[in-house]
């Protein structure tokens, strides 16, 4: 006789000549006979390895119909396997209600507000969660399923932001080291290698800059493909202007997100996340006098790099509140052809032309899970798509 396969239905008859084993807990190996009328649909994964039976037919599973297909030219007694589906946590909640314990540990802080350290005033108080220091394992694989995760691939996490209040946070990534041609091609605003400019042309405008449109939004989110691209979520970035001489990290990160807002997948850091990349003690200083001491900052990689952050050159007063706590400062950009940038000799303020270092920068969207990884840089967290 030839032999023959048939689903065994997901209301079987012959119960006498099939037992179902399921897994009592993730990972254990231990299992305990069930009797059920329909097969797992969720929750377990079958387990081709062990499923057996006694005269020889092969078990397999039909991932379409949610049925086991049986092999055989013969009445047979059979064991089915069943493993229970480990839980994946989402990347952010993992960070959130693991990797931080308290204000400092781990080099994450909590950004609410209130905190008992040393410039704990300082925070940027809208509930974020920022990585500080030295050097945090805050390390993510991105756009690699290689068991090393290649160098180009390697992410660092800013931090967990909620702009929209929904208590979902997206985790925000900055690239480990700065892009090359290889990531951002050699269009656009391409100068030499690893450096590019902010615009071609006169204005700081983000929204119509060639190295947001072609060279971070169009070459390198194109570097990847779908599976990764459907991680990366269009986010609101706020691109108001600040001033070099704004002073203190706080004041930098309430100019910025004043009132002028774009939407895109990749974007730069803001001077404010540079600023509360260092250790909390330098929060207080000002950032165009201070900065030069570059001990205990993670972001610091010795190059000028561009942020996304214009220069403001509007010598109007607004009001601003953050936290009960009202500032006076100059009003948004009105126009000019300077951004600013971080790094090397401090904070300064070129013309957009100039030549500089690239980090592209992206949020995750809030279903990313993730599988694996201790956030080290040999060991990095690893993701997937929840």
């Amino acid at each position: 006789k030839e032999d023959r396969a048939k689903e065994l239905k997901n209301n079987f008859q012959n119960t006498n000549m099939l037992t179902m084993m399921l897994e009592t807990e993730t990972g254990t190996g231990n299992y305990e006979e069930v009797v059920q009328s329909e097969w797992p649909q969720e929750g377990y994964v079958f387990n081709e390895s062990l499923s057996r039976c006694e005269n020889g037919s092969k078990l397999t599973w039909n991932n379409e119909t949610k049925q086991v297909i049986m092999n055989s030219n013969v009445s047979d007694k059979c064991y089915v396997y069943f493993d229970k589906e480990p839980e994946i946590a989402y990347l952010a909640e993992y960070i959130k209600d693991t990797v931080y314990t308290e204000d400092g540990a781990n080099g994450l802080y909590y950004h609410d507000g209130v905190g008992t350290y040393t410039n704990a005033s300082e925070e940027a108080g809208d509930n974020s969660y920022r990585y500080s220091g030295a050097n945090p394992n805050n390390y993510v694989c991105f756009g690699s399923d290689a068991a090393i995760c290649p160098d180009n691939n390697l992410y660092r996490i800013i931090g967990l932001f909620d702009d929209d209040s929904d208590e979902r946070y997206n985790v925000k990534l900055i690239k480990a080291n700065y892009a090359t041609i290889t990531d951002l091609g050699s269009d656009g605003t391409y100068v030499s290698e690893n450096n590019y400019r902010w615009a071609n042309n006169t204005g700081n405008s983000w929204e119509a800059s060639a190295l947001n449109q072609i060279n971070l939004n169009t070459n390198f989110l194109n570097n990847f493909n779908s599976k990764w691209i459907s991680l990366i979520e269009k986010y609101k970035w706020s691109i108001d202007g600040a001033n070099f001489a704004d002073g203190s990290v706080k004041n930098f990160f309430i100019r910025e997100s004043s009132n002028k807002s774009y939407e895109n997948h990749v974007g730069l850091m803001y001077v404010s996340d540079y600023g509360y990349a260092t250790s909390p003690e330098k929060w207080s200083l000002d950032m165009y006098a201070a900065f030069l001491q570059f001990t205990e900052h993670w972001l610091y990689l010795e190059k000028r790099e561009w942020t996304i952050t214009p220069m403001s050159q509007s010598e109007s007063l607004q009001q601003l509140s953050n936290y009960n706590v009202i500032f006076l400062a100059p009003g948004p950009t009105t126009g000019g052809d300077q951004t600013l940038i971080v790094g090397g000799n401090g904070i300064d303020s070129p013309d957009v032309r100039s030549a500089y270092a690239v980090r592209p920068v992206f949020y995750l969207n809030a279903n990313v899970g993730i599988s694996g990884g201790t956030g080290t840089i040999s060991d990095p967290y690893r993701i997937i798509n929840n």
